[in-house]
């Protein structure tokens, strides 16, 4: 699955959230483990809180979504967030933790 759509909005607010949640409504993950987020951003569509959306990225990178997780990849964004569209340092740190969150088997 490619997470550009998710790291854009997550990192950039780049689409806005509306279209984001349009989007991935639109083509739902297989994943048994995302449907509950899916199901959550039907009901609460843009009011969908930003860490479900953090929670998702997680799930579909085939990574635990705990509470650990959901807020160390948050404080990550906030991160690149605050340090701009040149945050490369930051935005490594973010990948780094996608790649080594422990594994949801």
């Amino acid at each position: 699955m490619s997470f550009e759509l998710l790291d854009g909005y997550l990192l950039d607010e780049k689409p806005v959230k509306a279209e984001v949640i349009r989007r991935l409504l639109a083509d739902p993950s297989g994943e048994a483990a995302a449907k509950p987020f899916y199901e959550g951003m039907r009901l609460l569509g843009t009011r969908t809180p930003d860490l479900t959306l953090v929670a998702l990225r997680l799930v579909l990178a085939g990574k635990k979504a705990d509470d650990e997780s959901v807020v160390e990849l948050r404080t990550l964004i906030d991160r690149v967030r605050k340090a701009g569209p040149g945050a490369t340092t930051e935005r490594r740190a973010y990948e780094q933790k996608l790649a080594t969150a422990r594994s949801t088997g």
